[in-house]
């Protein structure tokens, strides 16, 4: 399912925090949104995803516009994860895996037998039905971004949204994490920090800098010394890595960049 932002903008107490964005998901791809803090990753993220209300422009999922949809219209189309879950209930994981079916049901309580098969395969593709009987309190930073995947893969959505997912895991559980985000094959939008990570797994990269898109195209055509400079502050050299050939940044130190991005 095809997903985009046409003319964003919004704002908070007359500050603009999302400036005029426009950008295109195309169905099946992984799209990186990359910037420093403060940059409006997020607060884009909750407006494409229907949590807040543009000042103007529309995001559509498909040909249908986000903010016209009914919470549970838009929770069966957009499953969104959040950088870190938390919860104080005592919850086994198949049951937070089991609030993802919500929107599929009516107003009456669900039979034990509804969703039951959905929810096993959420189970699978989070690669968590071995937990299914732990209790969330009891897992560790990794397992619980599974068990928050598979609750959203149990919406059955066309379009994921991820807000920096792997902020709190170490190097190999971003990296298994993101293969597993990856052959979903749906239409991805996700805000990440590791600019090698954003390189390996996402087909385009759409950079924002003070609530504004500064670059938008493949890896290799945005990531450049000239923009890490620039977004960054950063003195870097970017090239393909051998012998994997990904793309690749290595940092030298802080640019002469000053705050306000003047020299």
């Amino acid at each position: 399912m095809r997903f985009s932002a046409q003319g964003v903008t919004w704002g908070v107490k007359g500050r603009v925090i999302v400036d005029d964005v426009s950008l295109v998901c195309e169905p099946g791809t992984v799209t990186g949104l990359l910037g420093p803090n403060g940059s409006g990753k997020t607060s884009l993220l909750h407006t494409m995803a229907g949590l807040r209300r543009p000042d103007a422009g529309q995001v559509l999922v498909g040909d249908v516009d986000v903010h016209t949809l009914s919470s549970r219209g838009r929770a069966r189309r957009i499953a969104v994860l959040e950088q870190q879950a938390t919860t104080q209930l005592d919850l086994t994981v198949r049951q937070v895996v089991e609030l993802g079916r919500i929107p599929h049901r009516g107003r009456w309580p669900a039979r034990r037998s509804e969703g039951a098969a959905e929810l096993d395969e959420a189970l699978r593709v989070g690669r968590i039905t071995q937990l299914a009987d732990r209790s969330w309190p009891t897992l560790s930073g990794g397992e619980r971004q599974r068990v928050q995947l598979a609750r959203a893969m149990a919406q059955e959505p066309q379009v994921l949204v991820l807000d920096e997912p792997t902020n709190h895991l170490d190097l190999g559980h971003q990296i298994d994490f993101l293969q597993t985000v990856r052959g979903l094959g749906l239409t991805t939008v996700a805000a990440l920090h590791d600019l090698d990570l954003a390189a390996a797994f996402c087909d385009r990269l759409v950079v924002l800098d003070a609530g504004r898109v500064v670059a938008n195209g493949p890896a290799q055509e945005v990531l450049t010394p000239e923009l890490v400079d620039r977004v960054y502050g950063v003195e870097a050299s970017v090239g393909p890595h051998d012998p994997s050939g990904r793309l690749h940044v290595v940092w030298h130190g802080r640019s002469r960049w000053d705050e306000r991005g003047r020299r």
